[in-house]
């Protein structure tokens, strides 16, 4: 927890009674994930408004946003099973507690995504000569809906095999105009940041959705759209993650106009004469 806030602030010096608020950050973690505002301004002995200067000196709108990235961290630090204990103790419904959880998440996103963020994803999108997509696991999911769809859509938009010599292969013919587009949440697979590194290297446009303010992939990034994650089990949600994917293919579905029409048309023509369905 203290590199990152460390990162952030860039060497500012803080006064005492922000200080104090940095403390709690730093030592409990889990407190602070949870707490309200006046929560953690009674904690560190502070008012409200050095919490939220606080917040906005280490690069946040405000102390919700700030608790998300916190609590992000914070569940990424912990084990699988970790995870699954930090949720336990709980009477309610497992299946009750996961729509409300989710619910909770994507309330949370529509107050504090970036919209420019995701248009701008979709403008990379549709500019780019081709794009490849890439996740870890469970997170690749949302890039399966992400280059099906746009596929369909008329985009050269393709999922990655992430591991192994295939992702370098693919990236070794990709240059100026392409697109990676990469869903980092939880944990941050070495093959992922290497991938990134690549396209950099190689003048290759990088999309990074995130439940992390602070991933390393951010520096690398061209556009950035941060999401909540929390779940109830094991793993974190992609519901909301999911969603930005379908807000970009809204927004790809209008900017690409009757093309994206044509292409939808022809590819359900395809599958008719094919007798897919």
């Amino acid at each position: 927890m203290s590199d990152w806030i460390a990162q952030a602030l860039e060497g500012a010096r803080l006064g005492r009674a922000s200080e104090r608020v940095v403390s709690v950050l730093r030592e409990e973690p889990r407190f602070a994930s949870y707490a309200s505002t006046a929560d953690l301004a009674e904690r560190a002995e502070v008012n409200v408004a050095t919490v939220v200067r606080v917040a906005q000196q280490l690069g946040f709108s405000g102390w919700p946003t700030l608790r998300a990235e916190v609590r992000s961290r914070y569940l990424t630090s912990l084990s699988g099973g970790g995870g699954l204990t930090e949720h336990a103790g709980s009477d309610a419904d497992p299946v009750d507690a996961a729509l409300a959880a989710d619910r909770a998440t994507l309330g949370l996103l529509e107050r504090a995504v970036d919209r420019e963020q995701v248009r701008a994803v979709a403008s990379a999108v549709h500019r780019a000569g081709r794009t490849l997509v890439l996740g870890s696991g469970t997170f690749a999911a949302p890039g399966v809906q992400l280059s099906h769809a746009a596929g369909i859509m008329g985009y050269d938009v393709r999922l990655g095999e992430l591991g192994g010599t295939a992702v370098l292969n693919t990236l070794a013919r990709m240059g100026s105009g392409d697109l990676l587009v990469v869903c980092d949440l939880w944990m941050l697979p070495v093959a992922l940041r290497r991938a990134v590194e690549v396209a950099v290297q190689r003048s290759v446009g990088v999309a990074v959705i995130t439940d992390r303010e602070g991933s390393p992939l951010v520096t690398s990034a061209d556009q950035v759209v941060v999401v909540p994650s929390e779940g109830v089990g094991v793993l974190p949600s992609l519901t909301a993650a999911m969603a930005v994917v379908h807000a970009v293919l809204a927004e790809l579905t209008s900017i690409g106009g009757p093309r994206v029409l044509d292409s939808v048309r022809e590819a359900e023509r395809l599958w008719r004469e094919a007798e897919l369905f």
